[in-house]
């Protein structure tokens, strides 16, 4: 499995982004996607998960404010990103876990200005 986020940029505190991630092959409908995130300094932190069943979790500091979504026909899920607030900023990573193996995307930046 291959991933590729995309979608980072730089964004005022209260705007908006939507990150998205592509994913390679057939089995995409059939796992769990995560999103995590890293800040300077940070250890990487879970941010979202969503099931292959459509399930949702999110962590605390991001719950009301960020929604993960997927989309099999397309292989791509996507984290919309409302409300931003600096300590928000990080490289944001696509993770799945397949055939026992941990797959990450490169990471996309994430940039709040307050």
């Amino acid at each position: 499995v291959q991933l590729q986020a995309s979608g980072g940029g730089l964004v005022q505190a209260g705007g908006s982004l939507r990150l998205s991630c592509a994913a390679s092959g057939s089995i995409f409908r059939l796992i769990r996607m995560d999103w995590y995130r890293q800040a300077p300094g940070n250890s990487r932190e879970l941010v979202a998960t969503i099931t292959s069943g459509g399930s949702t979790h999110y962590a605390d500091s991001v719950k009301g404010r960020f929604t993960i979504s997927r989309e099999n026909g397309k292989n791509t899920v996507y984290l919309q990103m409302n409300s931003l607030k600096p300590e928000d900023t990080a490289v944001y990573y696509c993770h799945t876990i397949a055939t026992f193996h941990d797959y990450w995307g490169q990471g996309t930046l994430v940039t709040v200005s307050s």
